[in-house]
């Protein structure tokens, strides 16, 4: 056993017993750590700086409580937080998220995360996640604006242009961004570089809407370049029917592929013809309704209630999980692998668990990591940020174009990362020493801070 390797179990073992409750976070370390010893091997100094200890803490956790008023009139009090994890190589960045299982494990796991997945995109952007515990659904617009003008009463104070960057997230779209800006707007007065995902009448870029969808697909179309291939019939699972989700399964049909799959919280649609893209997009982004409604417009598709689409017996090439953490489990990988599937690429943040992902490479599945595969809607929020500090406005296609460069850029370090380290195919390896590498250095350099 190396010395590194001695190095990260001994501060893995320290984690855990400081965070033991911290489930999600843990699984991000674990998996962040699982394959770092061949570069640490070579670059001691990174060991001998305790890097690695003050990379896995976050510079800033704040937490607040959110009081708001619903329409009835009644008080109601929710939980507000903002890990701010590491500014190396700039601002913290990274989305909010509102959701009833938001809690401090689930918003340091994504802040790691992020630290690592900015760094790959190339821009100047260090890592950070917030959001609250509020629940969006079933809230009348006046509520939502109540909430969100009320957390944002709070946030403004630690948030800024060169400072924190946040975005949307589950739960946070366009109309909520458009409310926490123009909360932040009303105390701070006109930056629109404190937030990203905004409306384009006031600062937002076009292609940001699409980026983390496309950008996923993008990034699988240039694995498959790799070995002279592409998405041109091929068949493809996807998980979820949110953002991420949506604009996947318009670049894969874009593309060639046929997406057959979709799901929420309820269950999941199974459509042999292909995901009608109008109809899910009409029930999803425009009525806000359940899957169920899809099934009574569309003959050919089938819905299963309170399932998982990673439980259907059907055969497919490739498997974008885009809705949330460890919907992957080791009897989901099992079925992908008995379903054919080759590729599984991550739209949402760590939808696949450590065991189930080990499964994978066992049987030489291809897995793309989330914090590369789905790094095009932070590489889009970036481009936002650019387009605010220079009071201009990009084309679709520009932004659209930079993208898929930038998600070839991340795939292709990947790759080779890997290579150099004797772990080719794994793109797991190459993902997080590329992006810790990167993040690294900037951390020596800037020296104990």
């Amino acid at each position: 056993m190396s010395q590194s390797h001695s190095l990260i179990t001994e501060l893995q073992t320290k984690i855990h017993e400081k965070d033991p409750g911290q489930v999600e976070f843990l699984q991000a370390i674990d998996e962040f750590f699982s394959n770092l010893t061949p570069f640490l091997d070579k670059h001691p100094e990174i060991s001998e700086k305790h890097i690695l200890d003050m990379i896995t803490e976050p510079e800033r956790v704040l937490q607040f409580r959110v009081p708001w008023q619903d329409d009835q009139g009644e008080w109601r009090i929710n939980r507000g937080f903002r890990v701010q994890f590491n500014s190396a190589i700039g601002p913290y960045k990274g989305g909010l998220r509102f959701h009833p299982s938001v809690n401090l494990s689930i918003l340091k796991f994504l802040g790691f995360e992020q630290i690592f997945k900015n760094a790959l995109t190339g821009l100047p952007i260090g890592g950070g996640k917030g959001g609250s515990d509020f629940d969006p659904k079933g809230k009348s617009d006046s509520e939502i604006m109540r909430f969100c003008q009320s957390f944002m009463t709070e946030l403004h104070r630690h948030i800024g242009p060169n400072l924190d960057v946040p975005a949307g997230d589950i739960g946070v779209g366009g109309r909520e961004i458009g409310y926490l800006y123009g909360q932040y707007k009303r105390l701070r007065g006109n930056d629109q570089g404190v937030l990203t995902g905004k409306g384009l009448t006031f600062g937002g870029s076009l292609a940001r809407t699409e980026a983390t969808g496309y950008g996923l697909v993008y990034f699988v179309k240039h694995l498959l370049a790799n070995s002279d291939d592409s998405f041109k019939d091929k068949t493809v699972l996807v998980s979820g029917s949110g953002n991420v989700a949506i604009y996947a399964i318009e670049k894969v049909h874009a593309l060639g592929g046929l997406v057959v799959t979709a799901s929420d919280s309820s269950g999941y649609i199974y459509d042999p013809e292909g995901i009608n893209l109008d109809l899910l997009k009409d029930i999803k982004e425009v009525k806000r309704e359940r899957l169920t409604e899809y099934v009574k417009a569309r003959p050919s598709a089938t819905y299963v209630a309170g399932e998982s689409v990673w439980q259907h017996q059907v055969k497919a090439d490739i498997a974008l999980p885009c809705a949330t953490q460890n919907e992957i489990d080791t009897e989901g990988a099992k079925r992908l692998i008995e379903n054919g599937v080759k590729i599984v690429a991550e739209g949402a943040n760590m939808p696949t668990t450590l065991a189930a992902v080990d499964i994978l490479h066992a049987e030489q599945v291809t897995y793309c990591p989330g914090k590369a595969a789905n790094a095009g809607g932070v590489a889009v929020s970036a481009l936002e940020m650019s387009q605010n500090s220079a009071r201009l406005a990009w084309t679709f296609d520009y932004v659209d174009q930079e993208l898929d460069k930038i998600m070839q850029m991340i795939y292709e370090n990947c790759r080779d990362t890997a290579a150099e380290f004797g772990l080719e195919n794994n793109l797991l390896a190459g993902a997080n020493i590329a992006g810790f590498k990167k993040v690294a250095e900037a951390m020596l350099a800037q020296g104990l801070v």
